[in-house]
């Protein structure tokens, strides 16, 4: 068994209203790859973000009075915390520099995801843009997902990946915020191991550990590669979503 990640060449710097599919059409052609049952592609968030128009300018953002309080406690840009905040269901710690959430979308990260690498705006000083997480991850992968299958006539699975910080570690790693046609966990329970020992409690996070590894090709600065295909996912596809990777609450221990 072999997976295989390849990244795309010529993918060019997004803007709003782009048509993904077509560019990564495109791509896969000038990279010389023909899509095949079972076939996964793995996008960057930033580029999914830009094409969905999520990109806001500080200066057009007034913040209120919690946004300044919590200014005084990280240090941050007030206007950036008002974004912050109305991108997020609530907020869970804070120090100096530091501000972590629980995002609308149901997942812990610093800064409700926004960022402002790799962005700049058509008007104004660049360092006032920054880009919000796409609203629906899951839909936007199923569209993508969708335009690309029409095209190719396989069953294909699509993947969005974010890079999120981990509790008890640190770095950054690739990790899914969006995913149609493929497994978000993998349940091994029932499973033999190499001693007949039946697994109790193996939930894998496939879709985690493959944008990891896509993580790894797209590099995080100038290599302006957002999409790797991929082929070898060892595991069958079949529909998935984000919200079977979250952890409810109620089981989260360190909440």
């Amino acid at each position: 068994m072999a997976l295989t990640l390849t990244p795309l060449r010529g993918i060019p710097l997004i803007q709003p209203g782009d048509d993904l599919p077509t560019m990564i059409n495109a791509a896969l052609a000038e990279t010389e790859l023909k899509l095949q049952d079972g076939d996964i592609l793995v996008l960057a968030q930033k580029i999914v973000s830009k094409a969905e128009g999520r990109l806001v300018n500080l200066t057009t953002v007034t913040p209120g009075d919690r946004a300044m309080g919590y200014a005084e406690v990280t240090g941050k840009d007030p206007r950036l915390l008002e974004l912050i905040l109305s991108e997020s269901r609530k907020v869970l710690r804070t120090r100096e520099g530091l501000i972590i959430v629980e995002h609308n979308l149901g997942f812990v990260s610093a800064n409700a995801g926004i960022d402002h690498s790799n962005v700049s705006g058509d008007w104004g000083d660049p360092e006032d843009w920054v880009l919000l997480l796409p609203e629906d991850p899951d839909r936007s992968s199923a569209s993508i997902r969708s335009a690309l299958e029409d095209t190719c006539g396989c069953r294909l699975g699509v993947l969005i990946i974010d890079s999120h910080g981990r509790a008890w570690r640190n770095g950054t790693v690739g990790t899914t915020i969006g995913l149609s046609g493929l497994p978000g966990l993998v349940d091994l329970r029932g499973e033999s191991d190499l001693f007949n020992y039946h697994l109790r409690a193996t939930l894998v996070g496939a879709a985690d550990e493959l944008a990891a590894a896509a993580s790894l090709m797209m590099g995080q600065a100038a290599e302006a590669t957002p999409v790797v295909h991929v082929r070898g996912f060892p595991y069958a596809l079949r529909e998935g979503g984000l919200q079977e990777l979250l952890r409810p609450e109620e089981r989260d221990l360190f909440r």
